[in-house]
């Protein structure tokens, strides 16, 4: 859904950079309109049930915020399934090539649930540890990767 949103312009609305303009605003209308078109966007992507219980929140970032906290909860228990899986795949009879592509998807997965946070510090910081823990995540992928062929 991010990339459709992302793909039509309007990745924004969930993520609150255009906030609602005030009610007077002559922007306010055009808000409202994509702001509803979004909100369509999400509601026709999930299933039946669900979109009824959110049938009524109004707000696209409201909505993805609701269904972000509905749906996240269990991704610790698949971050462990897939730390387990990293750690068990052997190549077997998989060429290199197919091998390497089944643990980056692994590790992509991965990367998504469980990202590198970036420093949100007003001055930006000069200790280069975001370089240091990123050695550190792909030395565990040359780890994993060697130690499965």
């Amino acid at each position: 859904m991010k990339r459709a949103l992302l793909s039509k312009n309007k990745i924004k609305f969930i993520n609150g950079k255009i906030q609602e303009p005030a009610a007077k605003d002559p922007l306010h209308d055009a808000w409202e309109r994509c702001n509803m078109m979004v909100i369509s966007w999400i509601t026709r992507s999930l299933n039946t049930q669900i979109s009824h219980n959110t049938i009524y929140i109004d707000n696209a970032k409201t909505l993805w915020k609701d269904l972000r906290e509905r749906f996240s909860k269990g991704d610790h228990f698949r971050i462990s399934d897939i730390v387990q899986e990293i750690n068990s795949i052997k190549q077997g009879e998989r060429s290199v090539s197919e091998y390497f592509t089944d643990m980056k998807v692994l590790w992509e997965e991965l990367d998504f649930l469980r990202p590198i946070p970036s420093c949100t510090c007003e001055v930006k910081c000069h200790c280069e540890v975001m370089k240091i823990i990123t050695g550190y995540r792909d030395s565990e992928h040359v780890i994993s990767f060697l130690k499965g062929l």
